[in-house]
Formats: structure tokens, sequence, C-alpha cells
């Protein structure tokens, strides 16, 4: 039984954490591109554009990689006495991160490159609304468990274990 994450996956979290707050925070650059190739056609893309579309590749690079350790390295289970709907909760976001994960930087891609205007919609639209509120729901469920459950569950993001 796993007791903690590596620091290996530690360093994967918040790398893949901050990439990803930095394309949501920044995708205006992508966002006003896009506009411009639908209303006058293809044209050479801004600096702005290729840093969005570089980190979405590192952001699915690295969640390949965490995976990867996952299935290789496995994860810590749930503190003990966690309430099995919280525990059910808990694996049902991370599976759903881990699939917005690899869906929007895959969404991204297909739509620039492939030309796929559904996927731009759902890649700009639905998959970052979704993405936006899992993150809250995230980082408020690890605060809930720090200060209200008081299990050390947010410590395995913090130092190995």
């Amino acid at each position: 039984m796993v007791k903690g994450f590596s620091r290996t996956q530690i360093l994967l979290h918040w790398a893949v954490a901050l990439l990803i707050l930095f394309n949501l925070i920044f995708s205006d650059a992508m966002s006003e591109l896009w506009d411009q190739i639908e209303h006058t056609g293809p044209m050479p893309t801004t600096t702005g554009a290729w840093v969005h579309i570089a980190v979405g590749v590192a952001v699915l690079a690295l969640v390949a990689w965490r995976l990867a350790l996952r299935v290789t390295r496995g994860a810590p289970h749930a503190p003990a006495g966690t309430h099995p709907l919280l525990k059910f909760a808990g694996d049902a976001g991370h599976i759903a991160l881990y699939a917005l994960m690899i869906a929007l930087p895959v969404s991204g891609l297909l739509a620039f490159f492939g030309g796929f205007d559904s996927l731009a919609e759902l890649h700009g639209g639905v998959f970052k609304v979704l993405l936006w509120a899992l993150i809250a729901l995230h980082v408020l469920a690890a605060l809930y468990h720090h200060f209200f459950l008081k299990d050390g569950l947010l410590n395995r993001m913090r130092k190995p274990g």
C-alpha cells in the first residue's frame, strides 16, 4: 500500500496546476486568434497563440507522465474513516479532472490544426467551464479535508510520503 505521493508525483501535480491556470487565465490571445480565423480565414498565428498551444501540449505530456506514475507506483488511499460518499466523490472528481486534462489539449489541437469548429466550441466553452468548476471543487475539497476533517489529506501534495 502506497502511503503518499512521490516527490515526482507532487512536482508534476503542481506543474500541471500552474500550466493549466496559466492557460485558463491567459487564453484571450487564442480566443482572439480563433475569432479572426473564423472571420477572415487562416492567418499567421500570434506569439500568444503559440504559447497557449505549447502550454497545452506540455499539460498533455505531463498528465500522461502523471497517469503512468499513478499506474506503476500507485496513489495513496483515502484517509482512514473517510465516508464512502466522500471517497466516491473524490474518485469521480479525479477521473473527471484527468479526463478534462486530456480532452482540453486534444480538442484544442484538433480544432486548431484539424479545423474542427465543433471541437473549438467545446474546448473554449463547455470543457473550459467544466475545468474551472472542477478546479474550484478540488481546491474546496482539499481545504475541507485540511481545516474541517483534519485528516492530513492536503499534506500528501505538500511533502513526499
